[in-house]
């Protein structure tokens, strides 16, 4: 982050990168002192204060870029003259790369000050422009959601590369419930809901036309659950009773 004005800004960017598994945050010329100690830095971290305490401050972007191999200049100004430019996502992808080609490589996001965005001699330091494609009427992004969003794709693709969940474990206990009925549980119901249909006189068991037949396929095809059948053999059953109170 390059010359940050706000200190909400920094903790919430700390915490945007934690929430995706990194944790280098580099903080260039803070226009405020100790903004990483800051007490709106430390409530917009909101459980990320370790990142944002050993994020590490430099006084120039160079000295920041100095072990890095590959930099994006994440900004919204289409630049004449500069790095290649390319979306986000592109830039997530060609990090990705970048760090599967040597176990040495880093890879850096550079992201500019709340009002002006990066300067040219910042973008210049950088190897490729990037551009999050959003509404051309309206494309000014706060810097914490930016980081966000870069975070969020670099660590997709990273996760694709090494094939990795991208949904997540609960790691629950298998629920019984959830398992498939068995085809004499959903016999056994559909036998139950035409007992329902009878007493309810929905069904003529004189004259019962195709009506079971249909119901049969709707629910073998739905591949009900253990805990399901048991639900519908429930409304069978209150469907039944309250027949019985209606004849008295």
């Amino acid at each position: 982050m390059v010359a940050p004005s706000h200190p909400g800004n920094v903790g919430a960017a700390a915490r945007a990168i934690k929430t995706m598994g990194f944790r280098n945050l580099c903080v260039v010329a803070p226009q405020r002192p100790d903004m990483t100690r800051d007490a709106q830095a430390e409530a917009m971290a909101s459980g990320a204060q370790d990142v944002l305490h050993d994020a590490q401050e430099f006084a120039t972007l160079e000295q920041a870029l100095a072990p890095v191999s590959f930099a994006l200049a994440l900004t919204a100004r289409a630049r004449d003259l500069g790095p290649p430019p390319m979306d986000i996502r592109e830039g997530a992808l060609s990090c990705g790369a970048h760090l599967e080609e040597h176990a040495l490589n880093q890879v850096g996001i550079v992201l500019g000050p709340e009002r002006a965005g990066l300067e040219n001699a910042h973008v210049a330091l950088c190897q490729r422009v990037c551009h999050i494609p959003a509404n051309p009427e309206y494309s000014s992004l706060n810097v914490a959601q930016a980081t966000q969003l870069i975070a969020w794709e670099l660590r997709y693709t990273l996760a694709q590369r090494a094939g990795l969940l991208t949904l997540p474990d609960t790691r629950a206990a298998p629920d019984p419930g959830r398992r498939v009925a068995t085809q004499e549980d959903v016999h056994a119901f559909l036998t139950h809901l035409e007992q329902a249909l009878v007493a309810t006189e929905f069904l003529n068991p004189a004259q019962p036309g195709r009506i079971m037949l249909r119901m049969h396929h709707i629910f073998e095809r739905s591949q009900l659950s253990h805990d399901e059948v048991k639900m519908l053999r429930g409304v069978c059953s209150a469907m039944m009773r309250a027949a019985g109170r209606h004849a008295k």
